[in-house]
C-alpha cells in the first residue's frame, strides 16, 4: 500500500485523482520515448527504460497485452513507420490504455521505441491510434506490444 502525502504550496486544487495521476504518467511516458529515442541508438535502451518506469507509475493500470492489436507497419512518404494500434476494453467502464510500441527489424533488433495513448475507450469497445517512430526507419520494419496499461 502506497501513501501520498504532499504540502501546500497556496495552490487550492484538490490533488488528482487516481486516473488523472496515471494519465500524467502515462502522457509523460510517451513523452520520455519520443524525445529520448529520437536522439538516436545510443539512447533507444534509455527510452525504453524510461518509457518503462513511467508506465510503472499507473499503480490503478492492469497489464492487458492480450487486449491489444497491431496492424501492418507502413512507411510514408517521410520514413516514418507507422502501425494502428487497437485496444479492446473487457471491463465495464471506459477505460484509457497506454501502450509501448517496439519497432524492430526483421530479427527482432530494436530500431525505435513509442507510447501510445488511447483515451475513453468504452465498455466493449476497439479504440484506436496510430503508433509513429521518431525518426525513420528503413528496411523490414516490424512492430510490437512491448507493454499495455489500461486505467
Amino acid at each position: 500500500m502506497a501513501v501520498l502525502t504532499g504540502c501546500s504550496d497556496g495552490d487550492d486544487r484538490p490533488p488528482p485523482t487516481p486516473a488523472q495521476s496515471a494519465a500524467g504518467a502515462a502522457s509523460r511516458a510517451a513523452s520520455a520515448a519520443s524525445s529520448l529515442a529520437s536522439e538516436g541508438s545510443e539512447v533507444l535502451a534509455s527510452a525504453t527504460a524510461e518509457a518503462g518506469r513511467w508506465l510503472e507509475e499507473i499503480t490503478e493500470g492492469v497489464d492487458v497485452r492480450d487486449d491489444v492489436t497491431l496492424g501492418k507497419v507502413r512507411t510514408g512518404g517521410d520514413g516514418r513507420a507507422t502501425v494502428e494500434v487497437g485496444a479492446r476494453n473487457t471491463t465495464g467502464s471506459a477505460r484509457s490504455f497506454a501502450v509501448q510500441v517496439d519497432f524492430t527489424d526483421r530479427d527482432g533488433n530494436l530500431l525505435d521505441t513509442v507510447v501510445v495513448m488511447v483515451d475513453d475507450v468504452p465498455p466493449g469497445e476497439t479504440g484506436r491510434a496510430t503508433a509513429r517512430s521518431t525518426h525513420d526507419l528503413a528496411g523490414d520494419v516490424r512492430a510490437r506490444t512491448a507493454r499495455a496499461v489500461r486505467y
